[in-house]
């Protein structure tokens, strides 16, 4: 079946259930179709809470991370918590603008109770599996491959192929991981052997199920983060996980290199968030940034000594803080670190951009 006629067909069913989609709401908000000329049909995206946006508000526990209450969203439109573990958007919903997107594809624990809004997700905009505290090995790939069967019973399994093929996969994992092995140590050659093992197994998955364009988010310098930094006398990085997080780094660009070698068809852009952040750290006035170090909503030693919460204490201008939250960067840095990736200096992605990655055929 040619590319024409697999779209007519995506099309007429999104057509046939339109005035379901127009009453499909998302944190409250009607989406809206985007403005912007689409450059991908749609985007997927799997990692942790650097892309959630509201997964985890559908997780059951106590003890579930979630980004659900004020000062989260403070910035969105309509100022309220969506989910996302950012003042208002992160970078997925970023670089889903920069392909045409309205945002970020609206998180599959929202849409799975119902098949309709899910396939009309999925065929239309795409859908976001990622989830705050997510590792490598904790893999979301079983809940797209049950999307797919969906997409394939409403507009047949050629037309899926075609429309995967064409769509943008975006990964960002890796840092949950490095958190837990730092807490206790052991053997990082065995550490990274696992995770890069995990990160080709859920790259190589999706590939079977028909992906193949792939824009993954390397690890940043975790050394960095605030809620670590409080943990020194001084306020000092931690050189050792930054290092930590750059033998990861190392291991996953030859890692990509290798399943692009041998799966044919498959093409990405790796970006350098590493790089991309300790230049930013370097030269903090030429993107705008007053403070590197401590987090704009928190309380206590650099605002790292809690969450993000109604009470916390809030800097004055939330585009002057690279962090948010005692781990997260702020709505401005991850607009920022989008632009990067997109067409930004060629240092700070290889072999290609996302922009060169989405029109890529």
């Amino acid at each position: 079946m040619g590319y024409d006629l697999a779209m007519k067909q995506v099309l007429v069913a999104i057509l046939a259930i339109t005035s379901i989609r127009r009453h499909l709401v998302v944190g409250g908000d009607v989406v809206q179709p985007s403005k912007s000329l689409k450059q991908v049909p749609a985007m997927y995206v799997f990692g942790d809470s650097t892309l959630d946006l509201s997964n985890n508000n559908y997780l059951a526990g106590a003890h579930v991370l979630r980004a659900n209450l004020p000062l989260y969203g403070v910035d969105y439109p309509g100022s309220k918590p969506t989910g996302r573990f950012s003042n208002g958007y992160n970078v997925a919903d970023f670089i889903a603008k920069k392909l045409g997107l309205k945002e970020s594809p609206p998180a599959y624990l929202l849409l799975a109770p119902g098949t309709t809004p899910l396939v009309v997700s999925a065929l239309a905009e795409g859908v976001s599996y990622a989830s705050a505290g997510a590792g490598i090995l904790d893999s979301t790939v079983m809940y797209f491959d049950s999307t797919k069967a969906k997409m394939q019973a409403k507009v047949g399994s050629a037309a899926v192929r075609i429309l995967l093929s064409r769509s943008f996969f975006l990964i960002s994992v890796g840092s949950n991981d490095l958190f837990v092995f730092a807490a206790a140590p052991t053997n990082p050659i065995a550490l990274y052997s696992s995770l890069i093992s995990g990160y080709s197994t859920t790259i190589t998955s999706l590939y079977n199920m028909g992906a193949r364009k792939f824009g993954i988010i390397n690890v940043g310098p975790l050394g960095r983060v605030p809620t670590v930094r409080a943990l020194s006398s001084t306020g000092a990085c931690n050189d050792g996980l930054n290092l930590l997080a750059a033998g990861f780094d190392d291991a996953l660009k030859s890692l990509l290199a290798s399943l692009a070698a041998r799966l044919p068809g498959l093409v990405y852009s790796l970006t350098d968030f590493y790089s991309h952040t300790q230049v930013t750290f370097a030269n903090p006035q030429a993107s705008g940034f007053v403070n590197i170090d401590s987090v704009c909503c928190g309380s206590g030693r650099l605002g790292a000594d809690s969450d993000c919460l109604p009470n916390s204490t809030l800097c004055g201008d939330h585009d002057q803080f690279v962090f948010w939250d005692r781990v997260h960067p702020s709505q401005r840095a991850g607009e920022l670190s989008a632009a990067a990736y997109y067409n930004g200096p060629p240092k700070f992605t290889s072999p290609i951009n996302f922009k060169q990655l989405a029109r890529k055929i």
